[in-house]
């Protein structure tokens, strides 16, 4: 196990009605004006935004509110986000919403006190400052209520990247599984996706001997595969929401990650898909991650196969560890689709003839230099040939 310093110091509010606690929660972290931030019309349409409304009012707290915010949040809202924090002297920014309302809220409060270009972050400038973020999930998804990343697209060469730092921790995350109810099932299916994905880019890891981490990240992916197939069923199902939430969160946080290398290749390439074809992300990474994993299965074998064994039930082959692997990673892409997601490029709406496009933007676009570095080392031709696995 690596050497690490851990530090997740976000406040939860789990539970049933828990959004009328969003005065106090504020309160309790200092915050005295609000900007808050949410995405289309679901949010309006559930009353959700009028009892957030409510909570704040009947804590004296004054709020001004921007809306707008869509999948792979854009460049642009964070910039007006910025100004007018700045203009309204707004000391906390609130996210009403998912993964991507959550994104560009921490872009924006790490913006409003930087004196420079908030895009400096997402090119690998740690945040260090920031003004607090709480948060009232509606989705489970990308983890960012309890996370230090955020992933935003920039409109000027459609560049989707993430930026990092505890300071953009939500200081509280109120979650409550019934706001998941009203999901349609591809927004579920595809929420449960990036949990899983989450999950795997931590258990693809070069380092030895991490049995804790391994055995927590195999424990949240069997939650995983045992609740969906429940929730899918019947959407109304609190305690499968609940336990799904949950696991979000926790797949996330990076208490799952700690003293271990980890991958996120997989997240790199799907990122290229999102923006170009502004896919769902769980939806990309459904098509992503198998391709990934048979491409690098040869890095770890037993790796693979491990997972094979421990997650999805295989036996294992120890005179050809390469067929368990396989058959695990076989058995996670047709668990995927079982849920509804798709399973190749025409599904996902991608084009082959993009495939030079997204290699070039995934390899050298915005500073980078050529190659991916994670569970194995990717080059152009690499990651052309992973684009063409899932044709």
């Amino acid at each position: 196990m690596d050497n690490f310093t851990f530090y997740s110091p976000t406040y939860f509010v789990f539970g049933k009605d828990t959004e009328e606690k969003t005065g106090e929660c504020v309160k309790r972290f200092g915050g005295t004006k609000v900007l808050i931030h949410y995405g289309g019309g679901s949010v309006k349409r559930s009353g959700l935004l009028d009892r957030v409304e409510k909570s704040l009012s009947d804590a004296g707290i004054p709020y001004v509110m921007l809306g707008g915010v869509k999948p792979n949040p854009r460049s642009s809202l964070v910039y007006e986000g910025i100004d007018l924090c700045k203009k309204e002297q707004v000391d906390f920014v609130l996210a009403v919403g998912g993964g991507s309302t959550i994104d560009s809220s921490k872009a924006i409060a790490a913006g409003v006190v930087y004196d420079g270009d908030f895009w400096d972050f997402y090119m690998g400038k740690r945040i260090e400052k920031a003004l607090p973020v709480g948060t009232v999930l509606t989705i489970a998804a990308a983890g960012s209520e309890g996370s230090p990343d955020s992933v935003i697209t920039k409109e000027e060469g459609m560049f989707k990247r993430g930026a990092s730092g505890d300071a953009i921790r939500p200081k509280f995350s109120i979650l409550n599984p019934a706001l998941t109810q009203t999901l349609p099932p591809y927004q579920t299916a595809a929420g449960i996706t990036d949990i899983m994905a989450h999950l795997y880019e931590r258990y693809l890891t070069n380092t030895k001997d991490v049995e804790v981490t391994d055995r927590l990240i195999e424990a949240l992916l069997l939650t995983m595969r045992h609740e969906a197939p429940r929730v899918i069923a019947d959407p109304d199902n609190y305690e499968a929401r609940a336990n799904i939430m949950w696991a979000g969160m926790m797949a996330h946080n990076n208490s799952c990650g700690v003293g271990r290398s980890q991958d996120w290749n997989s997240h790199d390439i799907e990122h290229e898909l999102s923006a170009l074809y502004d896919c769902a992300h769980g939806a990309g990474l459904a098509v992503t991650m198998p391709a990934v994993f048979k491409y690098v299965m040869k890095h770890d074998v037993m790796r693979f196969a491990k997972a094979a064994v421990r997650i999805w039930g295989c036996e294992m082959d120890f005179d050809h560890p390469e067929v368990t692997a396989l058959e695990g990673i076989n058995a996670f892409q047709a668990f995927l689709v079982s849920i509804g997601m798709p399973k190749n490029f025409a599904e996902l709406g991608a084009k082959e003839e993009d495939i030079p496009k997204l290699v070039d933007v995934l390899c050298n676009g915005n500073g980078r230099k050529g190659t991916l570095n994670g569970f194995a080392t990717l080059d152009e031709k690499d990651c052309t040939e992973i684009y063409r696995l899932m044709l």
